[in-house]
């Protein structure tokens, strides 16, 4: 463990393990498991405001996509013209392209902090006890791969878990696109010229890769190698994520049926094309 994260990794450890005994005498073995993601939500409500300014910041980015495509359509061969446009269009509406970004950025080293100490089988030199704690009888240090196997009652439990993660992953996926149509609809852009009944125009109103389909679920794939008391902790900060954007959609307001209809794939529709 690197030492500049040394120090509040080893904080969050005291602070972890001084709730566990807090709570041992009204959850008994639950106790680390509640620790942990009364821990992890803690965090996230400091850390809501630099939550929700991203998600402004990404709202931005959504609504000024075409007009950013339409730009780089007209002076993709000239990038120092094209490059000033892009700053006028962002002066003029407030904006700025790093507003989705640096707000995340912020964020990294304390949710870092917080995957050390619920994966690092060592803190401050001594063991790791919270991860000596258990959920259902499997060990919170325990691996998806590790003892009996994924045919056992520990492979069940960590099945559970990515089951959860993966139903979470595709709500926020879902939410994110709806929310991206919502933001673009709010100031609908001018067709391409290019675009005809029978070509659409392409640009950010086409249907995303296989890549940014998948990409969504990156969050399974670093469950299934992480320690449970991880992956509780994936689950839980991931369920805060999905709240926190449910909330600033209700505040952003109802979804309109047309843009509710484009990011669903035209799956609203209910007569033929």
């Amino acid at each position: 463990m690197s030492s500049f994260l040394g120090v509040p990794v080893d904080a969050a450890y005291h602070l972890v393990a001084g709730l566990t005994g807090i709570l041992t005498p009204v959850l008994g073995g639950l106790a680390a498991v509640a620790a942990i993601v009364v821990f992890t939500m803690a965090v996230r409500l400091l850390l809501m405001p630099l939550s929700l300014r991203a998600l402004r910041g990404q709202a931005a980015q959504a609504r000024l996509a075409p007009q950013l495509l339409a730009l780089r359509q007209r002076y993709g061969k000239q990038p120092e013209r094209l490059q000033r446009e892009m700053t006028a269009l962002y002066q003029r509406e407030g904006a700025s392209m790093f507003a989705g970004f640096g707000p995340l950025l912020l964020q990294w080293p304390f949710l870092s902090v917080m995957y050390l100490l619920f994966r690092s089988p060592s803190v401050g030199g001594t063991t790791n006890t919270l991860l000596t704690h258990d959920l259902f009888g499997v060990p919170l240090g325990a691996h998806w791969l590790s003892g009996a196997g994924a045919a056992s009652a520990q492979g069940a439990v960590f099945l559970g878990l990515f089951v959860l993660l993966a139903g979470l992953c595709w709500l926020s996926a879902r939410l994110g696109r709806l929310m991206a149509a919502q933001a673009s609809a709010a100031r609908p852009a001018k067709p391409a010229k290019s675009a005809t009944p029978d070509k659409p125009a392409t640009g950010a109103a086409a249907s995303p890769g296989l890549l940014v389909r998948v990409l969504p679920y990156l969050t399974v794939v670093i469950a299934a190698f992480a320690p449970l008391a991880a992956g509780i902790y994936l689950l839980t900060t991931l369920a805060w994520s999905l709240a926190e954007r449910m909330l600033y959609a209700r505040k952003a307001g109802p979804l309109s049926a047309p843009a509710a209809v484009r990011a669903a794939g035209g799956s609203l529709r209910s007569g033929p094309a």
